[in-house]
């Protein structure tokens, strides 16, 4: 049965009104030195990005910083982008890892602070492709310390697809599967504003005649649409997932068999011996660049930078890389992890980095500064009205 988040929707839309309306930047100028830790730091993360080694004991990244530094890692968990910036709104927390549709929308609110990264040494590690990334970089300020990148996968059920599906239509149009079923009831969505830019994605292919360049950047006849490709998925759509647990419940038990995921999910699966795959079809894919962020008010700055440092690490990034089946920000992790391998980037795709539409939050300016896109706001009205339908 499909659960549906109208609320939340609604709290998302409040968010980015109240963003796209705020300062230019975070207030406040960046921290000067690093004192004595206050005892604690309290992150905002998505699920499997903090471990200490409860699910797994080879997976623990956070044991040992608190015994380095004395500072206690507490983490939020979040399911979504907007759920992110909803919680750094409140306040009391010191760090976020914001994907590129949260980051801007925390920088234009003044909800998170410029970094020094003189005062994070291993700044110098971070790949390249990154250290600039307009997700976290705002006229040459530095407002987040890259995390993980990877790519958003179409996971599927190997028994009802003996070959991976080709294409995302599996998940957009009703068809006849493999198996001789139809997939009505049987795929799920991402439930969230931004998936609007995958079904562009997957338009920018199927109806070049659309002219949809970037998935972010929609003129109100691209938009429509999308919307009405949306309107159609919506009688497909078993559930509009948001909690990566829950997905893997359901294609564990629920008789899901095709929906965009992370690769943790499809990690999680495989590690339980579930018959699910993952692949990156000819239209290509969304993704996601994650940043660490400190908040203007945070209550323990001090721990946090010094988690700022540790989170880039070769040890921990090249954990997390395996954990979470992404890439990690620093190369040098790719090499001599023993959990991740040496071949774990590349099967990851470290080198895909370039055919990845890493998420962001749409603006009427567009990307180009030219005008006459499709702002975030009108994403969030109209995916609470298609999956509301």
């Amino acid at each position: 049965m499909i659960r549906f988040r109208i609320t939340a929707l609604i709290m998302a839309l409040s968010i980015v009104l109240s963003a796209c309306g705020g300062a230019a930047g975070g207030a406040g100028a960046p921290m000067k030195s690093i004192g004595e830790g206050e005892g604690e730091v309290a992150i905002i993360a998505w699920a499997g990005y903090i471990e200490r080694g409860e699910t797994d004991p080879a997976y623990d990244w956070v044991t040992e910083f608190e015994k380095t530094t004395s500072c206690k890692v507490t983490v939020k968990t979040a399911a979504t982008s907007d759920e992110m910036v909803s919680l750094m709104n409140e306040g009391g927390f010191d760090l976020v890892t914001a994907s590129g549709d949260a980051s801007n929308r925390l920088i234009a609110g003044g909800k998170v602070q410029e970094l020094n990264i003189d005062l994070i040494p291993s700044w110098k590690t971070i790949d390249e492709r990154l250290q600039n990334s307009p997700w976290h970089t705002v006229d040459g300020k530095h407002y987040g310390i890259p995390y993980q990148w990877g790519p958003n996968v179409l996971m599927y059920n190997t028994e009802v697809f003996a070959e991976a599906p080709t294409s995302w239509d599996v998940t957009f149009e009703e068809m006849t599967l493999p198996d001789g079923q139809s997939n009505k009831g049987r795929v799920q969505a991402f439930d969230g504003p931004i998936f609007i830019a995958d079904a562009a994605l997957y338009l920018k292919h199927k109806n070049p005649e659309l002219g949809i360049d970037n998935p972010y950047d929609l003129t109100k006849e691209q938009f429509d649409a999308v919307i009405e490709l949306l309107k159609g998925q919506r009688t497909l759509v078993n559930r509009y997932w948001h909690d990566a647990f829950v997905q893997i419940d359901d294609f564990t038990n629920e008789g899901n068999v095709a929906s965009g995921s992370w690769p943790f999910q499809v990690n999680m699966l495989q590690f339980a011996t579930q018959p699910v795959a993952s692949t990156i079809p000819v239209e290509g894919a969304t993704g996601w660049a994650d940043s660490t962020m400190l908040h203007v008010n945070a209550p323990h700055p001090n721990c946090a930078y010094m988690w700022l440092d540790w989170s880039l690490n070769p040890k921990l990034q090249g954990d997390l890389a395996a954990w979470f089946g992404s890439v990690p920000a620093v190369p040098a992790a790719c090499q001599g992890n023993e959990l991740l391998g040496d071949s774990g980037c590349a099967t990851n795709g470290f080198n895909d980095f370039e055919k990845i539409w890493f998420w962001r939050t749409p603006t009427a300016e567009c990307s180009t500064g030219k005008g006459g896109c499709i702002p975030y706001s009108e994403w969030v009205n109209s995916y609470i009205a298609v999956i509301g339908s």
